[in-house]
């Protein structure tokens, strides 16, 4: 069964990647890379205005306090110092954003904790506490059958449920490491089978060859994809259109 509405296209951007102003007219949003892992005002300020030129749609990307590994390790640090720093980078996209007349649309974790926070209840519960003192009635990107997923119903917090489309999936929804091989899909032939069964068959095939549901309202593609643009615009035109 095919899905009754195609989810947004979304992509993670500010990230120093040259060929920005060719991906956001092809995409709907856009989570901006705010410090944690890479960032500062002049970049934010550089994406926020290529997206405004577009009307693409705006949200804050932090992550662990760590550019020497683009916040895709997991950092053992106190719950207290990570939400220190999460809500400097998430007031500083705020500021930057404000200043350019541009609102905030949702915010979406990067990397090592995007992905610590969906399988671990301990720190996702606490962190949609922290969300719901804090950011309120601002939309998170979630994965299904996710521990953010759950947390941020039982405190409240709007959710925009993400897949992604150019990952490897395990059977748990959870993404299979970067480490590994085949875990990016760079090319139209790896990419189009998986974004086929997610819009016209609602599932994901993980790479155990199991089908699994999923409804998402919005799907990513990597910024830094070294083949993203060789595909999304085949996508794009093909699906979006």
């Amino acid at each position: 069964m095919r899905l009754s509405k195609l989810p947004e296209l979304n992509c993670d951007l500010g990230e120093d990647m040259s060929n920005e102003e060719l991906i956001i007219p092809l995409i709907d949003t856009a989570s901006i890379a705010c410090g944690g892992h890479f960032g500062d005002e002049i970049s934010i300020k550089e994406s926020l205005t290529l997206a405004g030129k577009f009307s693409v749609k705006v949200g804050a990307h932090p992550s662990y306090p760590d550019q020497e590994n683009f916040g895709r390790k997991t950092l053992q640090i106190e719950f207290t110092t990570l939400t220190a720093s999460l809500k400097e980078q998430v007031d500083r996209f705020k500021q930057v954003a404000a200043n350019l007349n541009i609102a905030m649309d949702h915010i979406k974790f990067h990397g090592a904790l995007y992905n610590d926070a969906m399988a671990n209840a301990g720190l996702a519960q606490n962190i949609c506490k922290w969300l719901s003192e804090n950011y309120r009635g601002i939309p998170i990107f979630v994965s299904p059958a996710s521990q953010m997923l759950f947390w941020a119903e039982q405190f409240g917090l709007k959710t925009r449920l993400e897949v992604f489309g150019d990952r490897a999936y395990l059977d748990n929804y959870q993404l299979q490491s970067r480490t590994e091989a085949n875990s990016l899909f760079t090319s139209i032939d790896t990419v189009e089978p998986h974004l086929r069964s997610i819009i016209e068959q609602n599932q994901i095939i993980t790479i155990s060859g199991k089908k699994v549901p999923v409804d998402p309202e919005t799907l990513c593609f990597h910024g830094d994809n070294p083949g993203l643009m060789d595909f999304l615009p085949i996508l794009r035109e093909k699906y979006w259109r």
